[in-house]
C-alpha cells in the first residue's frame, strides 16, 4: 500500500468513527464497516439514506443494524456461499486424491498378480511355492488396508459434504429472506412474480397482486423509536404471511411496504384476501415490550390488481400501486382494487 492509499484509508476510518460518535452508535465491527463504506462514497443509495437520517436526527444502533442488513449483509451471504463452495471443492479434491491412490494400489496389486502367475510357472519346489504364497498374502493384506483407508476417507468425505450441503442450503434460504421480518425479500419477490406470470400466461390461470402499506408508519418511529417500528414491521409481516395460502408468496417490498403474489386467484378473491389481512392487522394491539405499555392499533392500506396476459411485471406493480395510493387518498385503512379505481375515475369524469 502506498503512502497516499494509506492516508486515504485512514481518512475513511476516522470519518467512520466520527459518524459513530455523532450518532452515539457503538463501534461494533458491522457498524464501523457500514460507516466506512459510507465514507468511501461507493454506494450512493446508502449515502443518501444515511444523510437523510442524520438530517432528521434519528441515528441509532437499531437503525444502523437495519442499514447494515439491507446494504452489506447480502455481501456477507455471497461470501458465505463462496466459502462453502471452496470447502466443497477442497473436499471433492480430497476424494479424487483418495480414489487415485486406491486405483494406483489396485494397479500395483494387479501387476503383482501377473508377476506371481509367471513365477508360479517356474516354481519347482515347495519352498518357492511357500515364498510365492507368502508374497501374495502380504500384497493382499496391503490391498485390504488400502481399501479400508479409502472407505474411511470416503465416509468422512460423505459426512463433510453432507454438512457442507446443509450449510449451503441454509445460506441460500437466508439469501431469500428479509433479515428483519423473515419473509421473502425484494429479490425473491421479483423472481417469484416473473415465474407466477409465466405460469398464469402459459396455463390460463388467474393471478392477482396485493400491495400493502402501513398507515402512518413514520409516526411509530418518531414517537416510540425505531425498535418499536421494527416490531410493527415484524407484526405486519407475520399477519400477512398467516393470512395467505401455501402457494402464495408474502414479501417485504421495501420500507413499510409489503406485497403478496396470489396465484390462481381472481380479483374478487384477492380483494377478499386483502380485506381479511386488513382486518387482521387492525385487530392487533401493539405493546411496548419493555413496559407492556399499550401503543395503539396498527392499520394498513392495500391495493389489489389482477394480471393481464402480455403485460410486464412493472405494469402490474404500477397498477397495484395506483390502487394502494387511491386507498390512502380515500382515508387509509381500506382496500382498493381495480374495480374501485375504475368507479372512482368514472365518477370523477
Amino acid at each position: 500500500m502506498s503512502e497516499q492509499e494509506f492516508r486515504r484509508a485512514l481518512g475513511y476510518g476516522n470519518a467512520a468513527l466520527d459518524l459513530l460518535k455523532r450518532g452515539s452508535i457503538p463501534p461494533y465491527p458491522q457498524f464501523y464497516e457500514l460507516f466506512y463504506t459510507y465514507s468511501t462514497g461507493v454506494n450512493p443509495e446508502l449515502n443518501s439514506r444515511v444523510n437523510a437520517i442524520f438530517r432528521e436526527g434519528g441515528a441509532s444502533s437499531e437503525l444502523a443494524q437495519r442499514l447494515y442488513d439491507e446494504f452489506l449483509k447480502a455481501q456477507d451471504t455471497n461470501e458465505r456461499i463462496s466459502s462453502v463452495s471452496e470447502r466443497m471443492s477442497r473436499r471433492l479434491e480430497a476424494v479424487h486424491d483418495a480414489i487415485d491412490t486406491a486405483m494406483a494400489s489396485a494397479s500395483a496389486y494387479s501387476g503383482t498378480l501377473e508377476t506371481a502367475s509367471s513365477d508360479l510357472d517356474g516354481a519347482g519346489d515347495a519352498g518357492s511355492l511357500r515364498a510365492l504364497a507368502q508374497r501374495l498374502l502380504d500384497e493382499t493384506h496391503a490391498m485390504q488396508q488400502a481399501n479400508e483407508q479409502l472407505e474411511t476417507k470416503l465416509e468422512a468425505s460423505r459426512q463433510d459434504i453432507a454438512d457442507l450441503q446443509r450449510d449451503l442450503d441454509e445460506v441460500r434460504r437466508d439469501s431469500m429472506l428479509d433479515p428483519l421480518t423473515r419473509i421473502a425479500n425484494r429479490r425473491t419477490f421479483d423472481e417469484g412474480l416473473i415465474h407466477a406470470m409465466q405460469d398464469a400466461a402459459g396455463n390460463g390461470h388467474q393471478l392477482s397482486l396485493l400491495l400493502l402499506d402501513i398507515d402512518h408508519f413514520k409516526r411509530f418511529n418518531d414517537t416510540w423509536g425505531h425498535q418499536t417500528g421494527d416490531q410493527v414491521l415484524r407484526l405486519v409481516a407475520m399477519t400477512l404471511k398467516s393470512n395467505i395460502k401455501g402457494r402464495d408468496m408474502a414479501a417485504r417490498y421495501g420500507g413499510e411496504e409489503f406485497v403478496a403474489i396470489l396465484p390462481q386467484t381472481d380479483l374478487d378473491g384477492a380483494r377478499i384476501v386483502a380485506d381479511n389481512i386488513r382486518r387482521a392487522i387492525q385487530s392487533k394491539e401493539l405493546l411496548k415490550r419493555s413496559t407492556n405499555e399499550k401503543l395503539g392499533r396498527i392499520t394498513a392500506s392495500l391495493g389489489v390488481a389482477s394480471f393481464h396476459v402480455g403485460e410486464s411485471a412493472g405494469t402490474l406493480i404500477e397498477r397495484a400501486d395506483r390502487c394502494l395510493y387511491a386507498a390512502k387518498h380515500a382515508g387509509r385503512n381500506r382496500v382498493y382494487s381495480e374495480i374501485e379505481l375504475q368507479l372512482r375515475d368514472t365518477a370523477a369524469a
